[in-house]
């Protein structure tokens, strides 16, 4: 199969999905390595496509959408309160959208997360487990943004209660 072809099949096969899509599953069909979807996936964000990576796969953001209020909630917390503070969230059916740190060189850093329930946390922690790599927050000493999208305003706030009851909520 042609590369532009290629690549045309992966977004369609992305935006096809409401779930992410792994670039596994993407190379299995299209019969390819998993390092040349990752390779496709540069290229097509480079000519502007929106595809964000999350710990499940690849998928295109929501974040138009119109019918939810999204808004920025500052935390702070050991690594080892991540998989709580997330929960704090999801169990009030909020998406936690991605983490924002602020960088001493590069600037503001942001991660996609696309979480929106305890299944999507445990994978993101079991891949942290799994794996030889540090938290985002952990390069700000615990200090981060999530981008949280909720049905209204009142349940931001509910949310922005929640973490603070749990002792997340960044004040200073």
């Amino acid at each position: 199969m042609e590369a532009d072809l290629r690549r045309e099949h992966i977004l369609n096969m992305i935006r096809q999905k409401d779930t992410p899509v792994s670039a596994s599953l993407l190379a299995k069909t299209l019969n390819v390595s998993r390092q040349a979807i990752v390779g496709d996936i540069a290229l097509l964000r480079a000519q502007g496509s929106e595809i964000i990576a999350t710990a499940r796969g690849y998928m295109i953001p929501e974040f138009k959408e119109t019918n939810r209020y999204v808004g920025k909630v500052a935390c702070r917390h050991t690594p080892e309160n991540t998989k709580a503070e997330l929960y704090a969230m999801v169990d009030l059916e909020a998406k936690v959208i991605n983490i924002i740190v602020e960088h001493e060189i590069y600037g503001e850093i942001t991660g996609s997360l696309n979480i929106t329930a305890r299944d999507d946390v445990d994978v993101f922690i079991n891949k942290i487990d799994a794996s030889d790599v540090r938290l985002l927050s952990e390069l700000t000493m615990g200090v981060h943004l999530h981008t949280v999208a909720c049905r209204d305003k009142a349940h931001f706030d509910e949310v922005c209660r929640a973490l603070d009851d749990c002792g997340y909520l960044h004040k200073n």
